[in-house]
């Protein structure tokens, strides 16, 4: 059989306290669980847990946890669809070029060149091949910071596919962290991270939030990554702050031109300043330093 995703909504406060319960109870189950903001302004969040095979059992358990907390939800399924997303993701997709960096599925291999720093990905279910403005402006600007900077330890939030945190391992040799709200992206890092053999520097771990303890073990940070979007990453700020050393430098992007001035306020405002915005098919990757 293929994988189940069980699901139903909360608020923020109940979302949290259920991700822990479930966190610890399925721990050594091994099963993704995830949380995911649906609608800022009616505070509604979305808990999924992802099963293999026979759902019945884990969703006796889940109910069982729910009304053990005094939080009895409806609680709805979806079978996911049993696709090969690597063929079809990169069905009409070309190689990219950003710096040095060359972004590839495995069926351009044969275009890569003597000192590139090729990247292959077989980007799944995940957001983030390289062929998105975003994606490429970052890989951009990331090597720029990397070799003058010379960070230590990276964390790439919200990878996606890997395909920055991968980057980032080739570039620097430094142990990166690469964490997403979605377990499923968090698989296909995983996968790719050992397709380039960087594996061994570049941690993937399912985290929707810097409450996860991974985050107070790996801080601070000399070089945080996020390619996700606007709003989040404002949100993000005094956090970004918390977690990155003195001097480090963030590398942001997923933000509209005409969102890049509400973005810099917010860093600012956290003892971050300005240094550089790239601008590239309508998005902006900045360039602050804490």
């Amino acid at each position: 059989m293929g994988q189940t995703r069980l699901h139903f909504t909360a608020n923020k406060l109940e979302a949290d306290r259920i991700f822990a319960a479930l966190d610890a109870a399925f721990e050594e189950d091994g099963l993704p669980i995830a949380v995911l903001e649906l609608d800022e302004e009616k505070d509604i969040h979305e808990v999924s847990l992802y099963a293999d095979g026979d759902v019945d059992p884990v969703e006796a358990r889940v109910k069982d946890i729910l009304a053990g907390l005094g939080l009895p939800k409806a609680i709805e399924r979806e079978v996911l669809p049993d696709v090969d997303w690597v063929s079809r993701s990169l069905e009409g997709l070309k190689p990219v070029r950003a710096g040095r960096f060359f972004v590839h599925g495995s069926h351009d291999r044969a275009k890569r060149r003597s000192g590139d720093l090729a990247i292959e990905i077989e980007a799944g279910l995940a957001f983030g091949t390289g062929h998105h403005g975003t994606t490429a402006g970052c890989l951009e600007v990331l090597e720029q910071v990397v070799l003058r900077e010379r960070p230590r330890n990276a964390l790439d939030l919200g990878t996606g596919s890997a395909v920055l945190a991968i980057a980032l391992a080739k570039l620097a040799h430094i142990p990166v962290l690469a964490t997403d709200i979605d377990p499923v992206a968090v698989r296909v890092a995983a996968a790719n991270a050992r397709l380039n053999h960087v594996k061994a520097l570049v941690e993937t771990v399912t985290a929707p939030g810097f409450h996860h303890p991974i985050f107070a073990r790996r801080a601070p940070f000399d070089l945080i990554v996020a390619n996700i979007l606007a709003r989040p990453l404002m949100r993000l700020a005094p956090e970004m702050a918390k977690h990155i050393g003195l001097g480090g430098s963030l590398v942001l992007s997923g933000i509209l031109d005409r969102q890049r001035d509400a973005v810099i306020s917010a860093y600012v405002g956290q003892a971050f300043r300005h240094v550089r915005t790239l601008h590239r098919e309508g998005w902006v990757t900045i360039h602050l330093k804490h």
